[in-house]
């Protein structure tokens, strides 16, 4: 059972890198070498850092004229990521609490009373 599991795990893991290596063969071949986030340009052996972003995050949308991707760098790529990755947990938390608990704390209550008994 464990094999069978093996190969099948195996067997997605080269399908993805095959698309992958596709649509980034094409991606490469259309865009600039450049990082659409930061501007840093890559050649040579650097191409490697240039990673291609879904935009609308689907992996499985490719057009043919690229218009779901984007050169980003490793770094910027990583950033893009951990943006929504932030943006999800906040909405999660937002989504979780109620109307009347969001956002009606004052940190300042009680501040005039402080002052006036201190001065």
């Amino acid at each position: 059972m464990a094999n069978k599991k093996e190969n099948h795990i195996q067997k997605v893991l080269e399908e993805q890198q095959s698309r992958q290596a596709g649509y980034r063969e094409r991606a490469l071949k259309m865009f600039p070498w450049v990082c659409a986030h930061c501007g840093r340009e890559f050649e040579g052996k650097r191409v490697k850092e240039l990673t291609i972003h879904h935009k609308d995050h689907n992996h499985d949308n490719n057009p043919p004229d690229g218009s779901n991707w984007e050169l980003l760098c490793i770094y910027c790529h990583d950033n893009e990521h951990c943006r929504d990755q932030v943006a999800d947990a906040y909405s999660d938390e937002v989504a979780g609490s109620t109307s009347d608990s969001w956002g009606t704390t004052n940190p300042f209550a009680g501040l005039g009373d402080m002052l006036k008994g201190k001065l």
